[in-house]
C-alpha cells in the first residue's frame, strides 16, 4: 500500500528538517521517475523544460499551459510512491489569486510540494516588480499553508541577465516573510554567491546544478549552506544529448556503435518495475 499524501508530505518536510543537503533530481515522465526511484533518490521534482522538450515544445511560459504541466505531474506522481515537487512556472497569471488557485490544483492531484517564480514570461519585462512579487507568494503560501503542501519560492534574477545579488536576496528574504517554505534562485555564478544567499536566508535553499558553468558537488554544496540540490532540465538534456549523438553516428557513419552504451532492454525493463508505485 502506498504512502498517502500526507505522509509524502512530512517525508517531504523531512528531508528539508535533516542534516546536510539532499538530491531532488527532475524526471520529466512516468518511466523516467521510475529509473529515479529504482536508484534510491528521496523525492523527486518535474522539469517543464524536460516535459517540454518531451513533446516538441519550448520551455517558455507562453508554450505551457497549467493544464499540461499538470497533466505530467500527475503522470510522474502516479508512477512512484515517492514525495513529487512541481515546477509550476509563475503560478500561470499575473494575480495573487492565480497562483493560490495553481497551488490548490496542484495538491489536488498529489504534489506536495511546488515553486513559484517571480518571472513574467514577458521579455520586455521579465522580473516582476517586487511588491507584486511578494504580494504573489503570499497568496500561494496562504493556499499552501491549509494543504500538505511546501511552498518553494524562486527569484529568477540571474536567469533573465539581472545579475543583483542585493535584490536577489531582498527578494528571498520578503519571499520567506510571506510564508514560503523553501527558497530558489536559480542561476547563481559562483560558489561564493551561493554561500551568500544561504548565510542571509532562514529558510532551506535549494540550488540547480547542471547549468553550464556551475560544477560544484553535493559536498561543496552542503558546505555552503545548501539543502536541497536538483538539476532542472539537466538530465532531460543529457538524454536527448545521447539521442543526439546516436543518430549523428547512424546518420553520418553509418554505423551503430551507440549501442555499446545503450541500457539494454531486460535492465529497463528491471527499472520500470523496481520503481513502480505499490
Amino acid at each position: 500500500m502506498g504512502q498517502t499524501q500526507s505522509a509524502k508530505h512530512l517525508t517531504f518536510k523531512a528531508l528539508h528538517q535533516r542534516p546536510g543537503a539532499f538530491v531532488i533530481p527532475n524526471p520529466w515522465n512516468a518511466g523516467t521517475a521510475k529509473i529515479l526511484a529504482s536508484l534510491g533518490f528521496e523525492a523527486l521534482a518535474t522539469t517543464s523544460a524536460g516535459h517540454a522538450f518531451s513533446v516538441g515544445r519550448l520551455d517558455s511560459a507562453s508554450d505551457l499551459k497549467r493544464s499540461e504541466i499538470l497533466a505530467n505531474a500527475r503522470e510522474i506522481v502516479a508512477a512512484t510512491d515517492l514525495p513529487v515537487s512541481a515546477d509550476l512556472e509563475g503560478g500561470f497569471g499575473d494575480a495573487p489569486e492565480s497562483c493560490a488557485e495553481t497551488i490548490e490544483l496542484a495538491s489536488a492531484l498529489g504534489l506536495v510540494g511546488g515553486s513559484i517564480e517571480d518571472a513574467t514570461g514577458d521579455r520586455s519585462k521579465p522580473i516582476y516588480e517586487f511588491n507584486q512579487a511578494v504580494e504573489r507568494i503570499a497568496a500561494a503560501s496562504e493556499a499552501a499553508s491549509r494543504l500538505p503542501f511546501v511552498l518553494t519560492a524562486r527569484a529568477e534574477n540571474f536567469l533573465h541577465g539581472r545579475n543583483d545579488l542585493d535584490d536577489t536576496i531582498k527578494r528571498l528574504q520578503a519571499f520567506a516573510a510571506a510564508g514560503a517554505e523553501v527558497l530558489y534562485a536559480p542561476g547563481l555564478p559562483s560558489l561564493d554567491a551561493i554561500q551568500t544567499v544561504c548565510a542571509a536566508v532562514d529558510r532551506p535553499v535549494n540550488v540547480v546544478m547542471g547549468l553550464k558553468g556551475a560544477a560544484f558537488s553535493v559536498q561543496e554544496l552542503q558546505a555552503a549552506g545548501v539543502k536541497r540540490i536538483s538539476v532542472g532540465g539537466a538530465f532531460a538534456r543529457a538524454a536527448l544529448g545521447a539521442f543526439v549523438r546516436a543518430a549523428r553516428e547512424v546518420r553520418e557513419q553509418g554505423t551503430f556503435g551507440f549501442a555499446a552504451d545503450a541500457i539494454p532492454g531486460a535492465e529497463a525493463n528491471r527499472l520500470m518495475r523496481s520503481g513502480t508505485a505499490e
